[in-house]
């Protein structure tokens, strides 16, 4: 049994928080569930966590808001350093660990695999340190089989488990297709780019579209 999911992207703004929020309304009913951003930059022009919380209409039960907090809206590593700190992974896995012991979460990273946290450390790194399944968010789109080949590759390299990847945007069978063949993985979802994205139309798609097969629930069990 997986304590839940992290999720990572093939690239910054590519649809995670989205997810991350169709995730917790699709796996709710398998038990207690709780949305975490351990690490936001651009805290001031994006709050991933908020948006969960609206879009997932989340209880403040299911959130948890502990984490690295930083202003500047560019990469972990650099703000962090122009905030005069550095990001350290020990303490974001102790938060982890002493909450996961009530419920199941949905973890949402920032940026794709390789983002630098600090000087010497990855996303990758915190992502082994928490050791939850991956759901890879990609584009999908002209572009999209090679970033997702390499982000389930640097995955793999790094014996990161995957549990499947959701693709953004128009529907495009042939690069559906052709990431499954290629990357040996199951494409949960076809997630479109809502005319309106509100919690009502969110719901609906996930309820109607998300993870068919129940793959992600049948991990929790």
């Amino acid at each position: 049994m997986t304590r839940g999911f992290f999720v990572t992207g093939t690239d910054t703004g590519v649809g995670k928080t989205v997810v991350s929020a169709a995730l917790m309304i699709r796996l709710r009913a398998s038990g207690p569930m709780r949305y975490w951003k351990p690490i936001q930059t651009g805290i001031e022009q994006d709050d991933d966590t908020a948006t969960v919380s609206s879009l997932a209409r989340c209880s403040h039960v299911e959130l948890l808001t502990t984490g690295v907090r930083l202003h500047h809206p560019v990469s972990p590593h650099l703000a962090a350093k122009l905030a005069g700190t550095m990001i350290e992974l020990a303490p974001l896995e102790d938060m982890f660990n002493d909450a996961s012991r009530t419920a199941r979460f949905v973890v949402e990273g920032a940026g794709g695999v390789l983002v630098p946290v600090n000087d010497i450390q990855f996303m990758s790194d915190l992502m082994a340190r928490l050791d939850l399944p991956t759901v890879v968010v990609a584009r999908s789109t002209l572009g999209t089989i090679n970033h997702t080949l390499l982000t389930l590759e640097a995955l793999r390299q790094r014996s990161l488990a995957i549990a499947g990847v959701v693709l953004v945007g128009p529907p495009n069978a042939d690069n559906r297709h052709a990431i499954e063949q290629y990357g040996d993985v199951r494409v949960l979802a076809d997630m479109p780019h809502f005319d309106a994205l509100t919690p009502d139309a969110l719901s609906a798609w996930t309820q109607a579209a998300f993870d068919r097969e129940d793959a992600l629930a049948g991990m929790l069990r």
